[in-house]
């Protein structure tokens, strides 16, 4: 789904070269149906499992992208000379990121590159984010959440965060206190990595994001297109990349790739 930070978030479900208004369809009755065809986002070719979130296997084995650095940015091997695309690196991996700070399921720490802000904390279902440090690339971005994820998670429950089970956080008063407590580390990163390796952002302030939700589960069951592949219910509220209906929830990125049909409640 595209997002558009507003007050609530704007959602469009992409289904092919079409963009639909979720928000329109709130408190209607919707369906989403798996045709059963799943094709590779990067190639395009048909496959019969999806990994990654959408790939094939053999680009899944083959792209950077599909790496284990890119979910553990502190395994960059890059300098190894070991890049599966060293022209990709040089482009996604070799450029600003940001540290930050969110509020999803409590308080978590993440990072995230400078064009994917605040994309990125939407899909996580964040109620409120700070970035606190930018950095020079994705490998620096990685080794200074490692050294803040020994004192804070670096992981989103998603059955809390679509129960919206978190208290309001001052994200402030948590960066200064975190970087005090990291200052060795983060001076250890400006040695290796040089003067400019890290900046400190003092005077960055927080966000709040409000997601257009009408009802929040009290139970969380999520829907499985590859074993039922007709969804159907009342749309109560979209957060993070999830539907959240009165039959249950769906992670709608899990199914990238998917040919689906969604049938919004016609009014008739």
């Amino acid at each position: 789904m595209k997002t558009e930070l507003a007050e609530p978030v704007n959602y469009q479900l992409c289904l092919g070269d079409q963009l639909l208004n979720l928000n329109d369809s709130l408190d209607k009755q919707v369906s989403l149906r798996f045709a059963g065809k799943i094709v590779c986002i990067h190639c395009g070719r048909a496959t019969k499992k999806s990994f990654s979130q959408g790939y094939c296997y053999p680009c899944f084995i083959s792209l950077a992208q599909c790496d284990m650095c890119i979910m553990k940015p502190e395994t960059c091997h890059y300098e190894k000379g070991t890049c599966r695309e060293p022209a990709w690196g040089e482009e996604f991996c070799y450029q600003t990121h940001y540290v930050y700070l969110a509020n999803s399921s409590g308080i978590k720490v993440g990072i995230t590159r400078q064009t994917q802000i605040p994309t990125r904390w939407i899909d996580q279902g964040a109620v409120q984010a700070l970035p606190i440090l930018k950095v020079k690339s994705r490998h620096i971005s990685g080794v200074a959440e490692i050294a803040l994820a020994k004192l804070v998670s670096d992981k989103t429950s998603w059955q809390k965060m679509l129960k919206n089970e978190n208290e309001p956080i001052d994200l402030i008063a948590k960066r200064d206190e975190l970087i005090e407590q990291c200052q060795e580390v983060f001076t250890e990163i400006t040695r290796r990595f040089g003067d400019q390796a890290i900046e400190y952002l003092p005077d960055q302030q927080a966000i709040k994001i409000h997601y257009p939700v009408i009802r929040y589960p009290a139970k969380v069951t999520s829907f499985n297109l590859d074993k039922n592949p007709n969804v159907s219910g009342v749309l109560q509220g979209i957060k993070g990349q999830y539907l959240l209906l009165d039959t249950g929830v769906i992670n709608i990125r899990k199914y990238t790739g998917y040919e689906c049909e969604f049938v919004p409640d016609s009014g008739g």
